[in-house]
């Protein structure tokens, strides 16, 4: 099995992007979430699962082990393949899925393409007991949102202190976003001294 690749980022499509390794471009198929936190020409490392059939060999990646794991759980109900749980993670984080999935929320499931009333019962009634509770998936979300608050906070304030205005730190820190985002998405802390040099550099462009 693939479980990851890493490499420069030759090229990004709508659905999945294809990255340099060892002088071969691989593609893999990722939702827009995933998608949003690459750059062409920058190394990037995505966490893959990769589908054999018959007739093919597909990669997925993704931003986080994570999400990696709770596609291949997904897989495991009836009716849901790979398609089908790509299109899950794409309208729903791994934490979002978890609370949708224990708490039977047959409608926020249902927002999936592809995915009906029956199907959504399926899935929930298989995977109840597999992808986590609740309060594990909102005790995961809010130490995610902690560590957005804290790098948020610690970049405006160094900003302010470098005698930019309000309104700049905001729209420095807007800029900076998606890199921060990935790596509270991957369960890490974000960097705030690379994070705050970002956001100058932002700023010097404008």
């Amino acid at each position: 099995m693939i479980a990851s690749v890493a490499g420069k980022v030759a090229a990004i499509a709508p659905d999945g992007a294809v990255i340099e390794v060892g002088g071969v471009g691989i593609l893999t198929h990722c939702t827009p979430g995933t998608l949003a936190t690459l750059r062409v020409g920058e190394d990037a490392r995505l966490a893959t699962s990769l589908v054999v059939r018959e007739e093919s060999l597909t990669l997925y990646g993704f931003v986080s082990d994570d999400e990696r794991a709770v596609f291949e759980l997904l897989q495991t109900a009836s009716g849901v393949g790979p398609k089908v749980a790509l299109s899950m993670l794409a309208v729903h984080t791994p934490n979002a899925l978890r609370v949708a999935v224990a708490s039977a929320d047959l409608k926020a499931l249902t927002k999936v393409p592809g995915i009906g009333q029956k199907g959504a019962q399926r899935i929930v009634l298989e995977l109840k007991d597999r992808l986590g509770t609740p309060e594990e998936a909102v005790n995961a979300a809010l130490n995610g949102e902690r560590r957005v608050a804290v790098w948020r906070d610690q970049v405006h304030s160094g900003l302010v202190g470098l005698g930019y205005s309000g309104k700049d730190a905001d729209e420095a820190i807007a800029v900076v976003e998606p890199d921060a985002d990935a790596e509270v998405a991957a369960g890490r802390q974000p960097q705030v001294a690379m994070l705050l040099k970002a956001a100058l550099r932002a700023l010097s462009v404008r």
